[in-house]
């Protein structure tokens, strides 16, 4: 695991960092598409060592790997502003995880039904009877388009984690939508 710049903000709690991935709920993916940048929010599951995260068969996020696999992706919490008698003090409280490596596409089909269900019991806990099975994956076709669910998976080559943590007597309050 590399270090952030901010040692003081470095989080090497390796324990700390699994639960975490384990728990939030969306990241966001960094791709490099020609010359731009492209990064797109999605929900993702942290399975043995990696993320997975899966798609249509096609699109815009699909064809870009297909051209440069290598990606960032990041997973962050806000946890809360950190108050301060002196304004330049006020700070974030938050907790990010960002790795770096190559999105390879699954072709095994019990590993695919194997990451889907966990994204099934992360996102949708107890609400399918029936487990997800390879069969099912791989002859299950979108309405949008007839392809078949893309799943990836990303074991980072590189990971760097950073933390801010502060009391929660000390956070200013934050506005609930």
């Amino acid at each position: 695991m590399n270090q952030v710049s901010y040692t003081m903000r470095n989080c090497t709690d390796q324990e700390k960092i699994e639960t975490f991935l384990g728990r939030e709920r969306t990241g966001v993916l960094g791709l490099v598409s020609d010359s731009l940048p492209y990064t797109v929010p999605l929900n993702y599951v942290w399975r043995n060592g990696s993320i997975y995260f899966h798609g249509m068969g096609s699109g815009k996020k699909e064809k870009i790997l297909s051209q440069n696999p290598f990606v960032s992706f990041t997973v962050y919490k806000e946890l809360g502003t950190v108050t301060d008698p002196v304004p330049c003090h006020a700070d974030t409280a938050y907790m990010s995880v960002m790795m770096f490596g190559r999105a390879v596409k699954v072709t095994d089909p019990d590993e695919a039904a194997a990451a889907l269900q966990k994204v099934l019991d992360k996102f949708m806990p107890n609400y399918y009877s029936q487990s997800l099975s390879s069969t099912l994956i791989e002859k299950y076709r979108s309405s949008m388009d007839g392809n078949a669910v893309a799943v990836y998976r990303l074991t980072p080559q590189e990971i760097t984690a950073k933390e801010n943590s502060a009391d929660l007597a000390i956070l200013f309050p934050m506005e609930i939508q």
